[in-house]
């Protein structure tokens, strides 16, 4: 019984592997791939944005912030291949879509 129940714990150990896997795999930002997520993409992107930056991103400790301001400098479109989950453009939440001009 045992070891049946082993058997099952390591059946569902691996399909959640393969799932979290391919939640998290092609995920990009602007051109650049991320790792988990698009957050430090993000947040160089909006720094640069905030700070006007147009011409040297600085190069720190993060390689993702790094390139979201180098997207922003680059005048890439602030969007995510993120499967739904997270980072990408924010959304128009106007409901007067100003039709009736």
């Amino acid at each position: 019984m045992r070891a049946y129940i082993m058997i099952v714990a390591l059946l569902a150990l691996a399909i959640f592997a393969l799932v979290y896997t391919a939640r998290t795999q092609d995920r990009t930002y602007a051109g650049f791939n991320c790792t988990v997520d698009c957050s430090g993409h993000e947040a160089g992107y909006r720094w640069a944005e905030q700070n006007g930056i147009d011409d040297d991103c600085p190069a720190g400790d993060s390689e993702s912030f790094h390139e979201g301001c180098i997207a922003y400098v680059q005048g890439e479109p602030q969007a995510a291949n993120d499967n739904g989950v997270g980072a990408g453009m924010p959304m128009n939440t106007d409901a007067d879509d100003d039709d009736d001009k």
